[in-house]
């Protein structure tokens, strides 16, 4: 469709805006081709997107092994076999199955979307969404907090820096959202050397506590005598680890962050995106793989930590407080070993906000913007970058950064992710017919569920934050959808051969369309409605006219492509049928189609709307029918500033 031409942008907006891929706008003339295959861009290997995701995954041993010694004490070891098996038996296996159902990076938000339709679903996916960005943003809240916390607390800087946590936190928040503007593929390659340097130095630390809990043999039988007095007997152990293991649910982190940066692993020579198999493999490669790194990583922390370490150094103003393993290291290893190891703590605290903000990046601008409910310029990375920036800003100065005040927040969305992940595969399996998969998914999912109830009652600040969250979304999104209510919306325009018909055959005179809302669709009600026309506008006898009927399916929907049909009806009038979410938006592209099409300018004639106007707009707000004259004209004058090359709108 042409459109008016405006300046070139200038080389800053040009840079912000790189990549925009602006549904709603230069495309209506040309019709949609659903079934041509899209190559899939250059990705990235599936060990290295790993690293990404890894950066959140594998930075919560710099404090895992802590939260679980304070959580189960001289269980912490049992407790952590307890997340393992959840992990790797329940988790693993949901994730690797939204993979599967969900191979362009929309996790599961996008299959339980597909159960709801109209504005109910729409509210369900704002509230999802809601819970995804608090756990996405207290990612990068809470880990630049805690690098800057290991930072202060170093023996070396804590004189100097004692003061300075929230300052340093804002700083490190900054620099993540620099290299985000930057660009993403620096990202990846920052993650890698973290991940590969974070990890060697753990398998070192890991080997080294090893090795004096085999040398001091008394460790290990002073730990278990201990147990046993504390506990009576095995099954004792395993139904207290049972109630305690929702308190290191932080372990969990990772998962959807993993599903949700999907488009960016290289899938195989010649995939298109109808069919990416390489990418699901590869995907659930990378699930599998991080996911049993970390249990390994974690059994092995959580042992040498609770034989190793005394309790009371894991209590607050302790020296293993939210840095056991860093203890272990300057402890058994000296201090220019440990200084290292706080140095790659402190580096990968600090950029486990990386993988938050991909998974932010992904998932937003595939929602919003499609409901309407973010600007255009929200599907481009660098806007959203710096947005996500100031928000993580007033978050981090709202909690002080504060590590403890945001780990209920962190834990609550994580959780929900999860439960609703495994309560969509559950739905997914049974739908497919397969029994076993729906009861072992339903077993995951009460499981989860359980999870997260305990945790929202032992913690419940941390559904006020994410309450905080989904009400801002929702706010958010009605204000930036009721501010484009008369844009044009429609993203292409399809003519079947009747319709096409029509059009060549009365282009050869002056093009008038009738609006008609459908009613009994016989004959009297046509050769009325041409007959108040002509009588409200004062048309001669001679000129013909083609109807124009619109059917609203979903109205919540706002960016959609339009096909039109045409029939004859009672052998005489011409009927072009619509199906779209928007009356007003239909018949605008419609006709801007036309005039492109043909060259001239169509006239479109309404009969104006009975009722209360503001009533009326609500309902074209919220049902896509109500105003529709004026919205019409008010749709075609956005689109459309030349008013020489505007259709014209009557109405009588």
């Amino acid at each position: 469709m042409a459109t008016t031409e405006h300046a070139p942008p200038s080389r800053l907006r040009a840079w912000m805006l790189e990549g925009l891929s602006d549904m709603g706008k230069g495309n209506h003339g040309r019709p949609a081709q659903p079934t041509e295959p899209k190559a899939e861009p250059e990705g990235q290997p599936w060990w290295r997107v790993m690293c990404l995701t890894g950066v959140d995954y594998f930075s919560t041993l710099g404090y895992q092994p802590g939260i679980a010694a304070l959580a189960a004490g001289l269980l912490s070891p049992i407790a952590t076999i307890v997340l393992v098996i959840v992990t790797l038996a329940g988790a693993l296996p949901v994730y690797r199955r939204v993979a599967e159902e969900s191979p362009h990076g929309q996790g599961s938000i996008a299959m339980l979307e597909r159960l709801l339709t109209f504005w109910k679903g729409k509210l369900f996916v704002l509230t999802l969404l809601g819970f995804a960005a608090t756990d996405f943003l207290i990612t990068i809240t809470l880990s630049a907090a805690d690098a800057s916390t290991h930072l202060v607390e170093n023996p070396h800087l804590n004189s100097a820096l004692h003061d300075k946590q929230l300052l340093i936190t804002l700083i490190l928040v900054a620099l993540l959202g620099a290299v985000f503007l930057k660009g993403f593929l620096e990202a990846i390659g920052v993650a890698v050397v973290l991940v590969g340097i974070y990890l060697a130095l753990n398998v070192v630390v890991v080997i080294v506590g090893f090795w004096h809990v085999i040398t001091a043999g008394h460790v290990i039988t002073d730990w278990s005598t201990a147990l046993t007095n504390e506990h009576g007997n095995v099954f004792v152990m395993i139904g207290v680890a049972l109630i305690v293991f929702p308190k290191l649910a932080l372990g969990l982190s990772g998962f959807e962050t993993g599903v949700a940066v999907m488009p960016h692993v290289k899938g195989d020579p010649g995939e298109t995106d109808a069919n990416p198999v390489g990418r699901i493999r590869d995907t659930k490669k990378l699930l599998t793989t991080a996911a049993v790194i970390m249990s390994c990583f974690l059994i092995a922390t959580s042992f040498i930590t609770t034989l190793l370490i005394p309790e009371k150094e894991f209590e607050s103003g302790g020296q293993a407080n939210g840095r056991a393993l860093a203890f272990l290291a300057h402890e058994y290893l000296g201090g220019a070993f440990g200084t290292v190891y706080d140095v790659s703590t402190i580096a990968i605290l600090w950029f486990a906000g990386a993988s938050a903000m991909a998974g932010l990046l992904n998932l937003m601008p595939r929602y919003l913007p499609r409901y309407g409910m973010a600007p255009h310029w929200a599907r481009a990375v660098r806007p959203m970058v710096i947005v996500f920036t100031l928000v993580a800003f007033l978050v981090t100065w709202i909690f002080d950064a504060d590590v403890d005040a945001q780990g209920g927040a962190y834990a609550t969305g994580v959780l929900v992710l999860i439960s609703s992940a495994a309560i969509a595969v559950t739905i997914a399996a049974r739908k497919a017919g397969q029994r076993n998969w729906t009861i072992a998914f339903a077993v995951i999912s009460a499981v989860f569920l359980y999870t997260t109830v305990v945790n929202v009652i032992e913690r419940p600040d941390g559904v006020k934050i994410g309450a905080c969250f989904i009400a801002g979304i929702i706010l958010v999104s009605l204000l930036s959808r009721l501010a484009r209510a008369f844009e044009l919306r429609v993203t292409s325009v399809t003519l079947d051969p009747m319709a096409e018909r029509f059009i060549r055959d009365i282009a050869s005179r002056k093009i008038r369309f009738i609006a008609n809302e459908p009613d009994q669709r016989d004959k009297a009600e046509y050769r009325d409605k041409i007959e108040q026309i002509r009588e409200d506008n004062d048309i001669p006898g001679q000129e013909d006219f083609v109807f124009v009927e619109v059917t609203v399916l979903d109205p919540s929907e706002f960016e959609a492509g339009l096909t039109v049909r045409g029939e004859v009806l009672h052998n005489r009038y011409r009927v072009l049928t619509l199906e779209s979410s928007s009356i007003p938006n239909a018949l605008a592209a419609l006709l801007l189609h036309v005039r492109d099409t043909t060259g001239c300018t169509p006239h479109i004639y309404f009969e104006w709307t009975e009722g209360n106007p503001f009533a009326n707009f609500l309902r074209f707000f919220l049902f896509g029918q109500g105003e529709v004259a004026p919205v019409t004209r008010e749709v075609l004058r956005e689109a459309e500033p030349d008013r020489t090359r505007r259709p014209r709108v009557h109405t009588g």
